[in-house]
């Protein structure tokens, strides 16, 4: 998966709003990551061109499996790296903008390996 750290918050983002509402629009993103509708357009045009999300002629946005996959990856690395530093006792704003930036540079060993650490713990569940 060759994809840059500006399309995974994308992807990331539209599965987050997915969970929370019965359809997704490049409105919602905007209003979401606090960005200008015009960027959303472009980004949203690469991520149809690259296969990882669809829309419907009604302007609905919707994760292809391919797109689901990185989306998945990144909220779970986003979710538990959150946890994990609140958990050592990092303020939540600070541990959520650490775990934004971690998320999309830790390889997937390392983040295997820190899971299986924290696991083995017994410091998250």
């Amino acid at each position: 998966m060759n994809i840059n750290e500006s399309a995974e918050n994308y992807l990331e983002t539209i599965l987050v709003l997915s969970k929370r509402l019965p359809v997704v629009r490049s409105v919602d993103i905007a209003v979401e990551m606090n960005f200008k509708k015009s960027s959303i357009s472009v980004a949203m045009k690469n991520l149809r061109e690259n296969g990882y999300i669809t829309v419907s002629d009604a302007g609905f946005i919707t994760l292809t499996d391919k797109g689901h996959e990185i989306a998945d990856m990144i909220y779970e690395r986003h979710t538990f790296l959150s946890e994990w530093l609140m958990a050592l006792g990092i303020c939540e704003e600070t541990a959520v903008e650490d775990a934004c930036r971690m998320e999309h540079v830790i390889s997937p060993d390392s983040f295997a390996a820190i899971k299986k650490y924290v696991a083995d713990s017994g410091l998250k569940k």
